[in-house]
């Protein structure tokens, strides 16, 4: 199974972005999944998580209600639709799936990562 993340890219202050992390290769499969990012030289921050069911969520506190994730129900899916955006969540966003927790390395199957970039 390979993770694809998507949907980076560059917004201003108070934009939007919205990523998918999307299984290939076991397309309609569920997995539990979670989002992090990281900033070069900064450990690994916790985004979100979701179960393969879309129920038991959780947010980091940096991104509480400004983040939301959810389930894409057609192929199993999961989507982050970032708001609010600050020049603080400029990072390497990853997902990962198969597992649970806060720790990337909780999950079995991790993404390469999208790039967002929020500018003044």
């Amino acid at each position: 199974v390979q993770l694809q993340a998507s949907g980076g890219g560059l917004v201003q202050i108070g934009g939007s972005l919205r990523l998918t992390c999307s299984a290939v290769g076991r397309s309609g499969s569920r997995f539990n999944m979670g989002w992090f990012r990281q900033v070069p030289g900064k450990e690994r921050e916790f985004v979100a998580s979701i179960d393969r069911n879309g129920g038991d969520i959780i947010y980091g506190d940096s991104v509480k209600g400004r983040f939301t994730i959810s389930r894409v129900r057609a192929d199993g899916s999961t989507s982050l639709q970032m708001t609010s955006l600050r020049l603080e969540d400029t990072a390497l966003y990853t997902c990962g799936a198969a597992g649970g927790g806060m720790r990337l390395s909780d999950y079995l199957f991790r993404g390469q990562g999208t790039l967002v970039t929020v500018s003044s």
